[in-house]
Formats: C-alpha cells, structure tokens, sequence
C-alpha cells in the first residue's frame, strides 16, 4: 500500500510540475506586466551601531493578471559593499521585472547597511559582521514567505518548495553564505555575537523565528564566500556569474576591497567556488566573463541578457524537473551563433535606427527574417525576395537580439546588439 501510494503521489507530482510550467511559462516572459507590492515589512534588528532598531523592508513583484496560486519565488539582494545600495537599484528591479513576466514572484529585499569606520578604518571584523548582518537578514526573508503561506493564506502564491535566493556582489555575499554557512563551528570566531544585532547563531533574529530556511537553488552575481571549505557533498546547486579581473570581488581567493579600500579579509570568488562544487559534486552552473566589469551584468546591455538567458536556464532547470544545461541558448542571444548554411551580412552591429542585410545565397528565393529576443520571443517578422534589405529597428529596446533568416533550401542566424 505504501509503494502504491508513493506511485501515486509521484505521478500527482509530476502531473502538477508539468502542467505549471506549460506554455513556456518559466522559460518566457508570457505576462506583458508586472505589479508590486512596495515596503512590506519582514522583520527588523539592530543597526550596525547597535543602538537603534531598523525595520526590514522588502518588494514583491508578481506577473499581472496570473491565477496561478502556487509559484516558485526568486529573493534577490542587492550590492553596494554593504554600505550602500537599495531593493530599488535598477539591476535587482530589472531582475525582478523579468522573471516576473516569466510567471515568478520576486521579491527585492533591504538589509541592514554600514559597517564601523567607513570609509576611514574598515576591518575585516567590521566588514565580516556586515556579511552577517545581510546573512541573517536575508535569511528572515526566507522565513518571511515561508510563515505567510503557512499562517496567513499565502499571499503570494508562493511554491515554499521552489524558493531561491541569489545576489548581485554584497548581494551575492549573503547568498553563498546562507547557502554554505549551515554549522554553527564555522561562524568566524572573532566576531562578537553577544552585540546587539548580531547575535541568533546561524538564524539570526531578524524576524518570524522557527520558520524553515529551506531552498531549492540558489544565484551568484560577483560574490563570494569565506571558506570553500564549508562546501559539502549534498549542499545546493549554484549559478554564479563573475569577471575574470573584478576588481572588487576577486575571482578567485584574495584581499577583498571596499570602496576601492583593501580590508584583510580574505575570501573565495566564483572560480574558487565553481572548482570546490565540482570537488564535492555538487550541481552548478559557472560563465566567466573576460574583463573588470563588476557584477558582470553591469558590464554591458548584453551581459545583463545574458545573465537573464542563465539564471533562466538555471531556475527553470529546477522549478520544472527538466534537465539542466547552463550554457544552452534555445534559440536565444547568448552564445556562439548557430551555424549557417547560408550568408548574411548585417551592419551597423551594433544598430541604433536601421540594419542592413547583404545575402550571399544559393538562390533568390523569398527569404523569412524573424528578430528575437534574449528570451526566445520573436520581435518582428519580414519577408523579403532581394538580395539586399533593410529593417528599422529603431523601436526595440536595447540588448542583444537574434537575426534569424530561413529560405527555400538555406537557414543563417547572425547576433547583432541594438544600442
């Protein structure tokens, strides 16, 4: 009877997973608009000085018009150093809005800020107290989401069993850390956990206590971690996303910087981190960007559409029980561009009005041109039978697009970025 109902309970499962993330929900922005819910209040602590409470606020972006009732929920802190930065910074806004239209509820969180000193003596002890302090706060969003579906009628919709947590550089910080910080031997010894603020062990007292932390994934956008070694077989799977010459958060094990300003505390970047999961085989997902853009989506229009096309890989991955491939494109911008069997010519690239198209082909068949974008919807659609054309592209948004063309007997894609 047992097994029976395991069998059943499997294929109520399976039969749920599939039909949520049907009609490219989770993969594509399928919802044109987006709603928040602003300052909604998940717990409070002390400030860094110690002195005074500081309420917790966090936003919740939620697709427009859904019913869906149970939706997997992406919790997104931003950077600044610890010191500056908001849940309104335009890359974790910018997130949000995305993954929202996909059928996500997102939310964009505040977290207590500063660190003793700044800008003049900064310390490793002040700067690791202010990765606990974003630590323990995230963490209370967790718990946050998780009370309100349990106590007060979900009112996000939210799927506790597809939450995720991910960061942009401080942001990212605190997300490796509530990932791999999971025994209390490894909460650095020289950090005073009797001050106000700081005290609460791995959970912290930010707010609704006893409630799970439980994640399924969790995202890296330019952090770090402490230890790698805290890293164990079993641990959760990790999408992280880095430059090569960040000279903020290092790529691998250095110095950190505040502001510029090296601080003594050492610590383990994306690369470090990617090779220690691959160590203890542990799932995850690693690009490496050449360059010094930091995070590595604020490097360009293009980057961030990349950083979308994997964190979607990533998510959808697990929120739908599909197979993960990191790098895969779908047919979106991203990667190496597919092979041609026939030639185009596209120019300028990058484009700001207009794109010019020169055909090198086998026959002057018409010729289908579709426009599509980072998450695989087309854009626009022409047909064309010269050997040369133009196409106004002056009312698409800025990033990176494919150019699709199909023929009779020829097919050629070409990247191009729109400024």
């Amino acid at each position: 009877m047992k097994k029976l109902y395991l069998s059943l309970l499997l294929v109520t499962i399976t039969y749920a997973v599939g039909a949520q993330c049907a009609g490219n929900r989770y993969t594509k922005q399928i919802f044109s608009s987006v709603s928040v819910t602003s300052d909604v209040q998940y717990g409070s602590n002390y400030s860094y000085t110690g002195v005074a409470l500081e309420d917790l606020l966090l936003d919740v972006y939620e697709p427009s018009g859904d019913t869906e009732t149970m939706r997997p929920l992406v919790i997104l802190e931003h950077g600044g150093s610890f010191v500056f930065g908001s849940k309104e910074d335009g890359d974790v806004v910018s997130l949000s809005e995305d993954f929202a239209k996909m059928g996500y509820v997102c939310s964009s969180i505040g977290y207590r800020l500063g660190m003793p000193g700044f800008p003049f003596s900064i310390d490793s002890v002040g700067a690791t107290e202010a990765v606990i302090r974003a630590y323990h706060d995230m963490k209370a969003a967790i718990r946050f989401f998780w009370k309100d579906a349990r106590e007060n009628g979900n009112t996000y919709g939210i799927d506790t069993n597809n939450i995720f947590v991910g960061g942009s550089s401080a942001g990212g910080f605190a997300a490796v850390h509530v990932a791999y910080l999971d025994e209390i031997s490894e909460m650095p010894d020289y950090v005073d956990t009797t001050l106000a603020g700081l005290g609460g062990g791995l959970e912290g007292n930010s707010g609704s206590p006893g409630y799970p932390t439980e994640l399924k994934g969790v995202i890296n956008l330019a952090g770090a971690l402490r230890d790698t070694s805290w890293i164990k077989s079993g641990d959760l799977p990790l999408l992280s996303m880095h430059s090569t010459n960040d000279g903020t958060v290092p790529y691998g094990t250095s110095i950190v910087s505040v502001m510029g300003i090296s601080i003594g505390l050492l610590v383990s970047g994306s690369s470090d981190i990617h090779n220690r999961l691959n160590e203890v085989g542990v799932t995850n997902c690693f690009y490496s960007v050449d360059g010094t853009a930091h995070p590595v989506h604020n490097g360009s229009t293009a980057y961030y559409d990349t950083t979308v096309m994997y964190m979607r890989n990533f998510l959808s991955s697990y929120v739908c029980s599909t197979p993960l491939d990191c790098f895969g494109t779908d047919g979106i911008v991203g990667l190496n561009e597919v092979k041609n069997e026939g030639q185009i010519k596209i120019y300028p690239n990058p484009a700001k009005d207009m794109i010019y198209i020169d055909f090198i082909r086998p026959s002057a068949a018409m010729t289908n041109i579709q426009i599509i974008d980072v998450l695989g919807n087309i854009v626009t659609t022409t047909v064309v039978s010269s050997t040369s054309s133009q196409i106004d592209v002056s009312g698409l948004s800025s990033g990176a697009y494919l150019f699709v063309c199909n023929s009779e007997n020829w097919q050629s894609t070409k990247r191009f970025i729109k400024k």
